[in-house]
């Protein structure tokens, strides 16, 4: 009886709902990469912001990021479920503001002596606004299906529509303001006087110019931001757990992040992919300047990302099979460990551009797996969660936000080892080529420090206990717990005998 029941239990998504909750990912990465890629040549050059200025707007903006993930989180988690949802309302709100700070982030305002504050508001409050997009929409994973399979298809859509957004926020940025790239000073012991008398030689005429082809791509991927967040909201129904419905009173923010950060298959996930995103964001950030400094490819940098993000556009959907026939620790193991061999040989091999985008290409797929598992096995926590805890509710948001914080928080990390290892090798800013110790100390960068730190997140991934037995048991229990809550004549002995098996 209860095998004739199950398949009707079974909740299918529809290739179409797939596909409109992968688009909502597309806003995050498409101004996240432009904003990464671009902004500090925009500071510097466009908006000609002293380089002090620019360096406390980046870091505090960034400071701001990671701390708005847990500030969001808390206040999502007091939310009440509404006719749209507990977490759609924050998506509908948040983008048309969103919208309005990203454009005014690449407006030149008329007063230059409130400049740096100009930017740093709106730099600030965009990231707060993106913020309460992006935790409520990583939630909304654990309420688009009941089914784990059904969630994991639904994040292989979402990690191939994001990394395309990587393609198109590099894309659409690099073409339109293309214009704008400062040549560089073959003087590496020029004066600060000399740079700026050669910056005064541009004219107003060009340089409006420039400040207009910012704002024609600003405008562009805002337009991108809305149709996207409108393609999410009207093709994606939120779904509430039946058994969640049954439950008196909500759980408190601070007890349940007392409950999260002690539930050990949580911290140790957390811990493995925080080493593993470390080594991906140091080659990250670190392999524009390593392309044109070290392996003196200056023309090549874009076309080289651009392999990489269509290599790990199109190898989303086999890690995708590749998890669903071998287990997810099993993909873990082999495709964040297949960036190390070639990793290895950028570090050994000289110059040569054609084995270069050999190794971009496999990199992407390495860089696929990065982007695709972290959020396929986050619900898999979750779900045992809640059967060590299940009367609690409302801690999705906890465990999204602080794993977007600590992600954050290697990403600041990976900046601020990045600037001060090159500021002790003696970086020359905007020199045409760069002293020996330069090129030397981004190889490390690029190669064998992310090599170590993914070799450490492979051996505490071998603490981390939910594998493929373990998430066929819980699936199991949870859809007893389902069964158990959607029955109108549940008796108290019923519920003794679930508590016991569970």
């Amino acid at each position: 009886m209860q095998e004739e029941k199950e398949p009707k239990k079974k909740q299918q998504l529809s290739v179409c709902s797939k596909l409109c909750y992968a688009v909502g990912g597309a806003p995050y990465q498409v101004t996240g990469c432009a904003l990464g890629f671009f902004l500090q040549i925009y500071l510097l050059d466009v908006a000609q912001v002293d380089p002090f200025s620019a360096s406390i707007i980046l870091f505090v903006g960034r400071a701001w990021d990671a701390i708005t993930d847990p500030l969001v989180g808390f206040f999502i988690s007091k939310s009440s479920w509404t006719r749209l949802g507990r977490l759609m309302p924050w998506i509908i709100f948040s983008t048309p503001l969103a919208v309005v700070a990203y454009f005014l982030i690449w407006f030149v305002p008329d007063f230059p002596q409130g400049q740096s504050l100009w930017y740093l508001l709106f730099y600030c409050l965009f990231e707060t606004l993106v913020t309460c997009f992006h935790v409520p929409y990583s939630a909304l994973t654990m309420f688009i299906s009941t089914e784990q399979s059904e969630r994991d298809s639904a994040t292989a859509y979402r990690m191939t529509v994001e990394v395309l957004g990587t393609v198109l926020g590099t894309a659409i940025q690099g073409q339109i303001v293309g214009q704008a790239d400062t040549p560089c000073l073959q003087d590496r012991n020029i004066s600060a006087v000399a740079l700026e008398g050669a910056n005064r030689t541009h004219s107003t005429t060009s340089l409006r110019e420039t400040q207009n082809a910012y704002l024609l791509a600003a405008g562009v991927i805002a337009t991108i931001y809305i149709i996207c967040a409108v393609i999410l909201i009207l093709g994606v129904r939120e779904q509430r757990e039946p058994y969640e419905t049954q439950q008196a009173e909500p759980m408190s923010f601070f007890r349940g992040l007392r409950l999260v950060m002690s539930h050990g298959p949580y911290v140790k996930l957390i811990a493995g992919f925080l080493f593993t995103s470390l080594a991906f964001m140091l080659v990250e950030g670190n392999f524009a300047l390593f392309c044109t400094y070290t392996l003196g490819f200056r023309n090549e940098f874009q076309n080289l990302l651009l392999a990489i993000m269509l290599s790990a556009t199109f190898t989303i959907p086999i890690w995708q099979w590749f998890l669903t026939r071998f287990g997810k620790k099993t993909a873990v193991y082999i495709g964040i460990s297949s960036a190390v061999p070639f990793l290895t040989l950028v570090a050994l091999m000289e110059r040569n551009l054609i084995i270069t985008y050999v190794v971009a290409v496999a990199a992407g797929i390495s860089v696929a797996a990065a982007f695709l598992l972290p959020w396929s096995m986050l619900p898999d926590v979750i779900d045992d969660f809640h059967l060590k805890q299940p009367h609690s509710r409302g801690t999705e948001p906890i465990f999204f936000s602080f794993y977007v914080f600590f992600t954050k928080f290697a990403s600041g990390v990976s900046l601020g080892i990045s600037t001060l290892s090159l500021d002790f090798a003696g970086y020359q800013t905007r020199g045409c080529t760069q002293p020996r110790r330069v090129k030397f100390t981004l190889k490390m960068l690029v190669t064998m420090t992310p090599i170590v730190l993914i070799l450490l997140g492979l051996l505490l991934f071998k603490l981390y206990p939910i594998d493929e037995e373990k998430r066929r048991q819980n699936k199991k229990a949870l859809q007893a717990l389902r069964e158990e809550a959607s029955s109108s004549g549940c008796s108290d002995t019923d519920s003794t005998e679930l508590a016991s098996i569970l």
